[in-house]
């Protein structure tokens, strides 16, 4: 795993750590990895990029060295896409030490589209699925005419707000957007001046793919500034926001994701205690069933390939069908040949109290929870994509 362990998004990269460290532990629990010289275990090793694109790549080479053959990475699509090139390169000069790359949370939908790769496989929906679905449950919203859009300033962020322009003027023609900003990612420790913007401008709803600490100072200064605007958020569910906006998000804060605990059947019940069970704290409550995917489907392809080489474990990943009987019939999840992108279900949710209709558990011990507003199938969420994939020679 190369990820954000220090700096400003370590919070992030600690989380995805426990969820891949869980992912690991359960496929160790029941033996392993099956090969054809026996059993084997995995092994996930931390690599510390600072959230920063040239550590990342640096730790690229250290995996490299190492001879790891899986990288694991998604705290930021630029972190991604300078992770793609890398392997694109390292895998071309040592084609006896090649690598893939699996992508559990880097959303820029370029990564499956212009600019995808043999060596890059992507677990979550990507930031035109997660807006059509917002937008949807948006367009469904008569009381809003006025919206704000803000994000953060680099590939991904900039790619929301440009589709959410889009979009929404596809969709519901008489929202007017009444304000607009692009701020420095990570960089920035008051955002009032940006919720007095907001408040101003008289939005009844903001429209942000912030996470991690940007999305949590975010919304904590929304609530903060008075403004009664709804915020339709890509990750508002979890790392404090909750806690952060307290009883001003009741109703007002929606999120969406492949997944949430209030989902509600008995699958979703036995998997979400489960991760309770192994990591009790409060603080740690971040689970993603992607995460667990992603790990389930690469020991799936490893058994298939007989192998750990990277392109006999993508050619077994290519097409691969998610079997939901290890997590209880949890989920359902198809890899996408012609793009490794990968086709799931979303929920779009949002924030009540925690004991009301559809909102069992809380999130990160707040007493306040996520409570499913609509959910959309695989294919209602499958876009179009541009990828002309180009395979290795072998």
């Amino acid at each position: 795993m190369i990820e954000g362990l220090s700096g400003p998004f370590a919070n992030a990269g600690e989380a995805v750590f426990r969820n891949l460290t869980w992912a690991v532990e359960r496929v160790n629990a029941r033996g392993g990895v099956r090969l054809p010289t026996g059993a084997r275990l995995l092994e996930l090793r931390r690599f510390d990029s600072k959230g920063q694109v040239d550590e990342a790549v640096g730790q690229q080479r250290a995996a490299a060295d190492q001879r790891i053959p899986f990288v694991l990475q998604g705290n930021s699509s630029a972190v991604a896409s300078a992770l793609v090139d890398a392997l694109e390169k390292h895998n071309a000069r040592e084609p006896g030490n090649r690598a893939l790359f699996l992508n559990y949370s880097a959303v820029d939908p370029s990564l499956t589209n212009d600019r995808c790769s043999p060596w890059h496989f992507r677990f979550d929906a990507h930031a035109d699925m997660r807006l059509a679905a917002l937008t949807d449950v948006l367009r469904d919203d008569r009381s809003v005419q006025r919206i704000y859009l803000i994000g953060q300033d680099y590939s991904f962020g900039q790619h929301v707000l440009r589709m959410a322009r889009a979009m929404i003027a596809a969709k519901r023609p008489d929202i007017e957007v009444v304000g607009e900003d692009l701020h420095p990612i990570g960089r920035v420790k008051d955002f009032m001046p940006y919720a007095a913007k907001i408040r101003a401008s008289g939005a009844q709803a903001v429209v942000t793919g912030n996470w991690g600490n940007d999305l949590t100072l975010l919304v904590k200064a929304v609530r903060e500034s008075g403004s009664v605007a709804r915020l339709y958020t890509f990750y508002g569910n979890a790392l404090g926001a909750p806690a952060a906006l307290g009883d001003a998000g009741v109703g007002a804060v929606l999120a969406v994701a492949e997944w949430h605990p209030n989902v509600g059947g008995p699958a979703s019940e036995a998997f979400y205690e489960a991760f309770r069970r192994r990591f009790p704290d409060p603080k740690d409550d971040y689970v993603h069933v992607r995460m667990q995917v992603m790990v389930e489907m690469l020991v799936a392809a490893i058994e298939r390939a007989g192998s750990t080489e990277a392109w006999a474990v993508a050619s077994a990943l290519e097409g691969a069908t998610f079997d939901a009987r290890v997590l209880g019939g949890l989920h359902q999840a198809t890899m996408r040949a012609a793009d490794h992108q990968l086709l799931q279900p979303l929920v779009v949710s949002v924030m009540d109290r925690a004991g009301r209709a559809g909102v069992q558990h809380d999130v990160e011990g707040s007493g306040f929870g996520f409570r499913t507003v609509r959910r959309f199938d695989a294919a209602d969420m499958a876009q179009p994509h541009s990828c002309r994939m180009v395979r290795p020679n072998l």
